[in-house]
């Protein structure tokens, strides 16, 4: 009752990709490692590896972002890298909270000061007692 399924290998980069019938592939993990391993070398297109391996750049693109998070282990090649992330607020950003700093809650006549520190949860409790009061 079950379509034949024709399954064949194709040896790419050291490694076996399953090939379907329907023509969908499997990609091993290592495979697909050293693929996004070749798109970290400078001046290399990741749409310029995805057609050496008749994929879609989108693809290659996930599995890039699988490796940023370590969900996909990426071997060294020579010249390849991530570019480094350096995160530096706006330069309009508000200074964080000194330590020992307060936020000041006043509702009508009623000045509450709470740690910086505290939950969400626990100013917004305080602001929803002091609205009922006022």
């Amino acid at each position: 009752m079950g379509v034949p399924l024709e399954v064949r290998t194709e040896s790419v980069l050291q490694g076996e990709v399953l090939r379907r019938g329907s023509g969908h592939r499997r990609w091993p993990d290592e495979v697909k490692g050293r693929i996004v391993a070749e798109t970290l070398v400078p001046g290399v297109l990741v749409r310029e590896v995805a057609a050496r391996y008749g994929l879609k750049p989108n693809h290659i693109s996930e599995w890039r972002a699988r490796a940023r998070r370590g969900l996909l282990a990426v071997p060294d090649l020579s010249g390849a890298a991530f570019v480094p992330v350096v995160m530096t607020p706006p330069p309009d950003a508000p200074e964080p909270p000194a330590s020992g700093a307060s936020i000041e809650i006043v509702v009508g006549d009623v000045t509450v000061r709470v740690e910086s520190t505290a939950s969400v949860e626990r100013v917004a409790a305080l602001v929803a007692a002091l609205r009922r009061r006022a």
